[in-house]
């Protein structure tokens, strides 16, 4: 087998602004294993929050090479790179997704099934995706509402953390008024303390929000169960819920985990947090980082196990390189194709190598 990679530029639509930082653009590293005349694809994009920038991708890509190229074929290095196995260990959770996300499209490719088939779903039905609203003033986030639930989009996700809380109030206010019939769901990104988590998720709950993902900064779990515990509304954890271990702890003691395949290490790992949490009162929500399509793909073909749906990174984009899981009429849905399903758009630098 083969294993390259090559890095591209993700400029957002806008900046997306959340309570700790601005966004405007991220790295992608689409990572390719060739086999037999196939490739299988998959993404890691930098993020400074879990610690991973370009250049540190690009290393543990350099370096975990050679042992990937010993393997046979994509089969064999589906179990070699299982998180504790003898390639995947010591990999960075995104580093170790993204190869994941290739081998699992290869093997999809060479055996005609969609990825969601090989994980166990025969048929995964459409699924509703939540969109965010960035922290803005109330006018624009309304406007986005509209525009929005025009557009097919029945979740709506809305940022929190501004210095002033009055604001985030305000700013609900306005989306909930511009999108009556849509759900809401809050994120302050941790951005509050116990005491006003304690205050504030009862009028935020007047207002119609359905859930809200951490409230408080990550590294106090106990206090994070214990607003959960108080909360008139789901809590998820996100910050606090980085990996395995992380969800295994606080399984039932918050309302839901938000997984993320970059902070957890894949579709494995993911599969492992969902059948932890089955049972314990505690559910799970797909999240992601902005990403193209091709680093959405994988949590798409999970759907299923998901209580809450965020899969929007793609839809935050002013150009998607990838297609393949939809997404812009509100609902995510993996094509009917093997592997991951995705196909890099016209322009793509991928595309002569699909």
């Amino acid at each position: 087998m083969r294993l390259t990679w090559q890095t591209a530029s993700l400029e957002l639509a806008e900046p997306l602004r959340i309570s700790r930082t601005v966004m405007a653009r991220r790295d992608a590293v689409w990572v390719s294993l060739e086999h037999c005349g196939l490739r299988g694809w998959g993404e890691a994009v930098s993020s400074e929050y879990l610690g991973l920038r370009t250049e540190r991708i690009l290393r543990h890509l350099r370096a975990v090479r050679p042992a990937v190229e010993r393997l046979p074929d994509p089969e064999t290095a589906w179990n070699e790179l299982a998180p504790a196995g003898p390639v995947g260990a010591g990999l960075p959770a995104g580093v170790l997704a993204a190869i994941e996300a290739a081998v699992l499209d290869l093997t999809g490719k060479r055996a005609g099934e969609p990825a969601h088939q090989m994980l166990g779903t025969p048929r995964p039905a459409p699924a509703a995706t939540a969109r965010t609203i960035g922290i803005v003033a109330p006018v624009p986030a309304a406007a986005q509402a509209v525009r929005l639930a025009a557009a097919g989009f029945t979740v709506l996700k809305v940022k929190a953390g501004s210095p002033d809380p009055a604001d985030d109030l305000a700013r609900t206010q306005a989306v909930r008024e511009a999108a009556p019939a849509a759900e809401l769901l809050l994120d302050p990104n941790g951005a509050w303390s116990e005491r006003q988590a304690s205050e504030l998720l009862p009028r935020f709950a007047a207002l119609g929000v359905t859930a809200v993902e951490q409230p408080l900064a990550a590294g106090r779990p106990e206090a994070l169960a214990r607003v959960a515990a108080a909360s008139p509304i789901p809590v998820i954890a996100d910050e606090d819920a980085v990996s395995y271990e992380d969800a295994a702890a606080l399984a039932g003691r918050v309302h839901g985990v938000n997984v993320k395949l970059a902070k957890c290490g894949g579709v494995r790992a993911a599969l492992r947090i969902h059948t932890v949490l089955s049972g314990s009162g505690t559910d799970l929500m797909l999240g992601c980082l902005t990403a193209s399509s091709l680093g959405i793909a994988p949590a798409v073909h999970l759907v299923d196990r998901a209580r809450w749906v965020d899969l929007d990174g793609h839809l935050l984009l002013a150009d998607d390189p990838w297609e393949g899981i939809g997404g812009a009429d509100g609902t995510v849905r993996p094509a009917p194709r093997g592997g991951l399903g995705v196909l890099p758009r016209a322009g793509t630098p991928a595309g002569a190598a699909r």
